[in-house]
């Protein structure tokens, strides 16, 4: 077969012969060369396809209808098939930059998408900027189970978004918020290259108030065998000691700064081990990078518990890429930061000290959707050791999009969302009161999509996705789920352009 260039013209010209010869509306950017195959991706009645030009023989592994064509004058042999698992798995073995890759430590971002519809959008808002990198499949256990999506569907839907859009600069694969093993060997099947390991229930907020007598026998009584020390040889590393760190950071613990931070972090520490070894043996030689995330706790992390769970960690051979700790101020679901901006700057400048003298590794901003008034004093501070992690925002925008052109959905889903706000907040850190929420039917069609600009609404539809994704009416049909992907299929466009305009304001301050 003939180069692309060649045979089909641009790639503008190639999508219409391609969709002449398949039916299909193909996404011109989809469109790759590799070793005389094309291999693009069109959307029909039936869905997205993927298909595939061969020359003499049908390209191996793949599930495909092939038939005979001519196209340029040349014979050829074109697939066409479903865009799903199977197809997924062979297409990242063939065309690799469809598959995840370890990020590194490097300025990157993360975009969680619960719908796995958002890719195209949270591309094309990455081509706004310069020197960030993508995690662009990103899911935490709880939101796939609130979903109802497994890891490998998560990892399938950035795979073909990807593929859509001709994106070639390489994308992490995140498991987000691991707490349990079994959890990491379904995340390593499916073959995600980052892992955030999560040890929240394991970590004693109670030690932040509690009397000395209190934390000594609490402290005794710490894992130590799983810790792999004594409590004799853990005050000796610290108590009385002191670290200068630069940036004016100093480092120093006497007994009860120690306690507080062991009593508080110890057996979290000894539960983060023993999923690193998990992690370890579960990807067999594979390779694949860690986050700790000690960010969902009531209690900020302080710079000396920080310091503490970063030596205690590499004592305990674990080593990881980035680390969320608990900042100051309040970092609730889908809103700008709370709190005192000169204060999270200072607490900030202390943690990037840590990071640096640690590692270096990257601080990770967990709930950093929406975050604006602090993104230029993280930028600054953090430098490349930064990692953003946006999630339900992308879903926000969608429903966004939705009030755009489907008015009546919409509504619908507001008025369902704020009927089971108050069961749905308990797992997350908001403050929306429902009175300040307007009744959908007093909004005109064309102010709809204004409400998303609400804090209160914001979050009423963030923490309510799960209960609208998997709602049954009467009969036992899904309530909105088909409704919604219909609508936001018919209009992708729009969809996209939405996730485009607001995750690229997320990371203009992060550009190089």
């Amino acid at each position: 077969m003939v180069e692309l260039g060649s045979l089909l013209g641009t790639a503008g010209q190639a999508a219409e012969v391609l969709s002449q010869a398949t039916g299909l509306a193909i996404y011109a950017r989809s469109i790759a060369s590799d070793r005389g195959s094309l291999f693009f991706l069109g959307k029909g009645p039936d869905g997205r396809q993927l298909s595939v030009l061969a020359r003499a023989q049908p390209e191996p592994g793949f599930t495909l209808t092939w038939r005979a064509v001519t196209l340029g004058g040349e014979r050829a042999l074109l697939g066409v098939g479903r865009a799903d698992h199977a197809n997924a798995v062979v297409l990242r073995e063939r065309l690799p930059f469809t598959a995840p890759v370890v990020v590194g430590v490097r300025r990157s971002a993360g975009f969680g998408d619960r719908l796995g519809l958002a890719t195209p959008g949270h591309i094309r808002a990455l081509r706004t900027v310069r020197g960030v990198f993508p995690v662009l499949a990103q899911q935490s256990m709880r939101e796939m189970e609130r979903t109802r999506r497994t890891p490998a569907e998560v990892l399938d839907a950035v795979t073909w978004g990807a593929f859509q859009e001709g994106w070639r600069g390489g994308y992490g694969a995140d498991a987000d918020h691991l707490k349990a093993e079994a959890d990491i060997d379904a995340c390593a099947a499916a073959g995600y290259t980052m892992y955030t390991l999560d040890p929240r229930e394991h970590v004693d907020a109670l030690a932040e108030g509690d009397a000395f007598g209190t934390l000594l026998r609490k402290y005794e009584a710490l894992p130590w065998e799983r810790l792999a020390t004594t409590p004799e040889a853990m005050r000796a590393v610290y108590v009385g000691r002191s670290w200068s760190l630069g940036e004016g950071c100093c480092i120093t613990f006497d007994e009860g700064r120690l306690l507080g931070a062991a009593c508080k972090y110890g057996r979290a520490l000894a539960h983060l081990a023993a999923l690193a070894r998990r992690l370890q043996w579960a990807m067999a030689g594979r390779p694949y990078e860690v986050e700790i995330s000690v960010d969902e706790t009531d209690a900020p992390t302080t710079p000396e518990e920080h310091f503490f769970i970063a030596a205690e960690l590499k004592r305990l051979g674990v080593a990881w890429v980035s680390l969320a700790p608990r900042y100051g101020g309040r970092f609730e679901k889908g809103v700008d930061y709370i709190g005192d901006l000169a204060r999270f700057e200072a607490d900030f400048r202390a943690h990037v000290a840590v990071a640096r003298a640690m590692g270096p590794y990257k601080l990770s901003l967990h709930s950093g959707s929406d975050k604006f008034s602090i993104y230029p004093i993280v930028a600054r501070l953090a430098g490349d050791l930064v990692h953003l992690k946006t999630a339900g925002t992308s879903y926000l925008e969608a429903l966004r999009a939705v009030a755009s052109f489907a008015p009546a959905l919409f509504r619908a889903i507001l008025r369902f969302a704020l009927a089971h706000y108050e069961q749905d907040r308990a797992s997350y850190y908001v403050s929306a009161e429902l009175a300040r929420v307007p009744e959908a039917g007093s909004v005109p069609d064309g102010a709809l999509d204004a409400l998303m600009d609400s804090p209160d609404v914001r979050q009423v539809l963030h923490v309510t996705f799960g209960s609208v994704l998997t709602a049954d009416d009467a009969q036992g049909a899904p309530l909105f789920r088909g409704r919604l992907f219909a609508a936001l299929e018919a209009g992708e466009e729009a969809h996209y352009a939405a996730l485009e305009a607001h995750l690229a304001r997320h990371l203009a301050p992060f550009s190089h």
